[in-house]
């Protein structure tokens, strides 16, 4: 099972860095705006220094790569080995492939938005699987583990350093709409990552809670707490039961009340963080399962 998990985890990390890779490469290179980023940092200083945009990125990522070794982890690093390796690799096969590439639109603001849309998409599956696409990701990664800001505000923070440096190349216009993009990354990264682990919280009053709790404890390997309730019309006592879930798994369930108690009464919210000890019995019903096999 750790290899399918492992596979599944690197695959991820090969499409995310696909993202990336893709829009720095066709988005904001042929854009020339600097949103903050280590690829942003590169354009700018392509002006300067007579290397491809794939080697430099190769060697300021390794540079970061030893920091965040230190830093924050072995985990962490290992799998930001690879996708700081797949960023260059990406940029050098995209520069085999299409050495010319044209600007989206011609709006300034409009190509900001498509890079910040695609590039925040590809960051958040990354930071989902405990990685990064390398370079400044990292930096914000610090700056979340040492500090606990988030990490969209964080690659904000680093992101405008890097953003104010287009002014060396550029006019002001586009060091306000490299300033303007990385604060709306930021932004937009939150709201991917909140995405990502956002779960439902169930609350199920139903005659037939037994076979309810016993679904979801067993089907579904997940915790389920109970709870006295009285009717306010009637005062009839009854049970209520609450439950977290991912969001296939509150399909499966809801399916399965619909099929058990089609009146049952559920209320469902979401819930955005969960802290504690919340997939410790799944995971422990998984090990039971290989252990058997």
């Amino acid at each position: 099972m750790e290899k399918k998990v492992n596979l599944k985890e690197y695959a991820t990390l090969t499409v995310g860095m696909f993202f990336v890779s893709a829009s720095v490469y066709y988005v904001m290179m042929p854009g020339k705006f600097v949103v903050g980023s280590l690829s942003g940092l590169v354009i700018v200083m392509a002006n300067f220094i007579p290397l491809k945009i794939s080697t430099m990125t190769l060697i300021l990522n390794i540079l970061l790569l030893m920091v965040g070794f230190i830093f924050i982890g072995k985990e962490f690093g290992a799998k930001t080995v690879i996708t700081s390796l797949m960023l260059p690799v990406y940029l050098r096969i995209f520069e085999e492939i299409s050495p010319e590439v044209p600007m989206l639109t011609d709006e300034s603001l409009i190509n900001v938005l498509c890079f910040v849309l695609i590039l925040s998409f590809g960051q958040a599956m990354l930071f989902n699987a405990n990685a990064s696409s390398g370079g400044l990701d990292i930096v914000a990664k610090l700056v979340n583990k040492y500090f606990h800001i988030e990490i969209g505000k964080g690659l904000t923070i680093v992101g405008f350093a890097t953003a104010m440096t287009s002014i060396l190349v550029y006019d002001r216009k586009t060091l306000v709409v490299s300033l303007l993009g990385t604060y709306i990354g930021g932004v937009i990264l939150d709201q991917f990552i909140d995405g990502f682990h956002m779960r439902k919280k169930v609350c199920i009053l139903s005659k037939k809670y037994p076979e309810i709790q016993k679904y979801i404890v067993t089907e579904l390997n997940r915790g389920a707490t109970l709870y006295e309730a009285y009717g306010g019309l009637d005062n009839a006592k009854k049970m209520e039961i609450a439950t977290i879930l991912e969001k296939n798994e509150y399909a499966k369930l809801l399916a399965f009340i619909h099929e058990t108690d089609p009146s049952a009464f559920v209320t469902v919210s979401t819930v955005g963080e969960v802290i504690g000890e919340w997939n410790v019995h799944k995971k422990q019903r998984l090990r039971q399962e290989q252990s058997k096999q």
